[in-house]
C-alpha cells in the first residue's frame, strides 16, 4: 500500500510539471518601445505577460512618460506568464545645477552642457580680447547665475568675446566709482574690469560698492609742462582696478 501510494504521488508530480513550467507554452513578447507607459501595460497583461516599472530616465527627444527599454525585447519569444520589465521617460525634466561656464572656451562649454543634458542655444559676440571664450550665459535672454537650477533640455544662449576691436577711445576715468557703477561704465564701452585689486588699508568687506582708488591703464599721463596726454584703449581690451572701502582723497596737485 505504502508503495503504490508514492508511485501514485509521483505520477501525479510529474504529470503536472508540463502545467506547471508552461511546457511548449511559448508566445513572442509584443514591442512596446515608444508606446505609452499605461497603453504598453495594457497591451502586455492582454498577451498574459506580468509587467514591472524598473527605471526611470528623462530623454529630452522622446515623448514624456514613454517606453524607453523593455527586457525582454520585443519579438523575443518566451513562456507565457513571464514578467516584462519596463523602463520609462520621466514626466518632468529633473533640475540641474547651471554651471560657471564664463571663461571657457566655446568648445570646452559646449561640451560641458551637453554632459549635463542641457542644450547649447544662440550665440553672439561682444568685443573681449579673449577671443571666442564665454563672457556672459543666458536662458531666454536673461543672465543665469551659477548654481541656479534649470531643467534638463533647456538651452543655454552664449556671449562670446570676439577679439580686440581696432577702434581705439580714451581710456575711461573710474577713480572714485564703486565696482558696481565701473563695471557698467566699461560694459557700455566694451571693456572689461580684469584684476581688482584691495589696497593694503582698504578694509574691504563689500567688493561691488567698494570705491576704486587707482586703475592700470591710468586716463592719462601728465607731461613735464603740466599737460595731459591721454592714454587709450580698444574695446575688448581689459583694466585693472585698485578698490577700498573709502573713496581716494582728491589729487590737488594734478591741475583741472
Amino acid at each position: 500500500m505504502a508503495i503504490g501510494i508514492v508511485v501514485l504521488l509521483l505520477v501525479i508530480v510529474f504529470s503536472s510539471l508540463s502545467f506547471i513550467t508552461k511546457h511548449n507554452k511559448y508566445v513572442k513578447v509584443p514591442h512596446v518601445m515608444g508606446r505609452n507607459v499605461d497603453e504598453a501595460e495594457r497591451l502586455l497583461k492582454l498577451q498574459g505577460f506580468d509587467v514591472e516599472i524598473q527605471d526611470s530616465v528623462y530623454l529630452d527627444a522622446s515623448p514624456r512618460l514613454s517606453v524607453i527599454k523593455q527586457q525582454p525585447e520585443g519579438e523575443v519569444t518566451v513562456k507565457t506568464g513571464r514578467t516584462v520589465y519596463l523602463t520609462i521617460n520621466r514626466a518632468v525634466a529633473p533640475l540641474v545645477d547651471m554651471p560657471d561656464l564664463r571663461g571657457f572656451s566655446y568648445t570646452s562649454a559646449r561640451l560641458y552642457l551637453q554632459s549635463l543634458g542641457l542644450k547649447m542655444g544662440d550665440t553672439s559676440y561682444m568685443p573681449d580680447i579673449a577671443k571666442n571664450a564665454v563672457k556672459e550665459q543666458k536662458i531666454n535672454g536673461k543672465p543665469v547665475n551659477p548654481g541656479t537650477k534649470v531643467n534638463m533640455g533647456t538651452s543655454v544662449d552664449f556671449v562670446l568675446g570676439s577679439g580686440v576691436g581696432s577702434t581705439e577711445v580714451n581710456v575711461p576715468d573710474m577713480v572714485g566709482m564703486t565696482v558696481s557703477q565701473a563695471r557698467d561704465y566699461a560694459s557700455s564701452l566694451s571693456i572689461t574690469i580684469s584684476t581688482i585689486i584691495p589696497e593694503a588699508d582698504g578694509a574691504v568687506t563689500d567688493q561691488e560698492n567698494a570705491f576704486i582708488t587707482r586703475q592700470k591703464p591710468a586716463p592719462f599721463e601728465l607731461l613735464p609742462d603740466g599737460s595731459r596726454s591721454y592714454n587709450k584703449i580698444r574695446a575688448g581690451q581689459m583694466i585693472d582696478i585698485w578698490i577700498s572701502s573709502k573713496p581716494a582723497a582728491a589729487d590737488t596737485t594734478v591741475p583741472h
